[in-house]
C-alpha cells in the first residue's frame, strides 16, 4: 500500500496530482473533460451534492457553502491531472480529493461499463516549500498540453513559440486562460487571492510563460 507522506496544513500550497491505472485515458472526449471540470468546482464544499445534477443545472451558480480548499490551477491531460490547491479547512485537501475523485469514478465506470479503480492509487502530492518552487508550479502545471502538440519539446526545444502560445490559449481543459482572459465562465473555479500574487496582469503572467517555454532544460 502507497503511503502519502505529505500533511496538508492550512496556509501550506500543494501540488496534486494523479493519472489513471497503468497510465491508461481517463480522458476521452469534451464530455468526460467537462465533467471533471464540473466536479472541481462541485466537490469544492462541506455540502453533498447528486451526480444528476450535473448536466441538467448550471452548476456555475450552485450555492456551495463553505470551500474546502482553494484552486490556483490546474490542468487536464488525457492520462492525467494536475491541481494546484491550499487548504481552508483541516482536511479539507483530502475531502475534496476524496469527494471529486470517487464521482469522476462512478461516471467513468458507468459510461464506458468497467470495474475497478480508475486512478493509480492515492493521489499525489508534492508540498511547495519555497516561494520559487510555488511560482515555478504555474509555469508547469500550464505547459503540459505542449505535450499534445510537441512530445519532445523540453528535450528539443520548441522551433515557434508564439504557435505554442496559441495552442495553450486555446485549450480549455486548464486554467490558463482564465489567467489571460476575464469573461471565462470557468474562472470561477480559482480562487486566485489565496495564492501569492505573482503576476499582476495576464501580460507578466504570459511572459512567464513565455520564459519557461524559453528555458533549457
Amino acid at each position: 500500500m502507497s503511503i502519502r507522506k505529505v500533511n496538508f496544513v492550512e496556509g501550506g500550497y500543494y501540488h496534486i496530482y494523479n493519472r489513471g491505472n497503468s497510465k491508461q485515458k481517463i480522458f476521452h472526449n469534451k464530455a468526460d473533460y467537462e465533467r471533471f471540470i464540473s466536479l472541481l468546482y462541485l466537490s469544492n464544499s462541506g455540502n453533498n451534492f447528486k451526480i444528476d445534477y450535473i448536466g441538467k443545472h448550471n452548476i456555475y451558480i450552485t450555492d456551495r457553502g463553505s470551500r474546502l480548499v482553494s484552486i490556483g490551477a490546474y490542468c487536464l491531460m488525457p492520462n492525467h491531472f494536475h491541481i494546484l490547491i491550499t487548504p481552508l479547512v483541516e482536511g479539507g485537501v483530502s475531502k475534496f480529493m476524496q469527494k471529486m475523485t470517487t464521482a469522476y469514478s462512478m461516471y467513468y465506470n458507468q459510461k464506458y461499463r468497467r470495474t475497478g479503480g480508475l486512478f493509480e492509487g492515492k493521489f499525489k502530492a508534492e508540498y511547495a516549500n519555497n516561494d520559487k518552487y510555488l511560482k515555478y508550479l504555474f509555469s508547469y502545471i500550464h505547459l503540459n498540453p505542449i505535450k499534445l502538440i510537441d512530445s519532445k519539446w523540453k528535450e528539443k526545444g520548441i522551433k515557434n513559440k508564439a504557435t505554442a502560445l496559441a495552442f495553450l490559449k486555446t485549450y480549455q481543459y486548464s486554467s490558463y486562460a482564465s489567467y489571460i482572459e476575464t469573461n471565462r465562465v470557468e474562472e470561477i473555479l480559482l480562487n486566485k487571492e489565496s495564492f501569492p500574487k505573482y503576476f499582476s496582469n495576464p501580460r507578466e503572467f504570459q511572459k512567464e510563460i513565455f520564459d519557461w517555454l524559453s528555458y533549457k532544460y
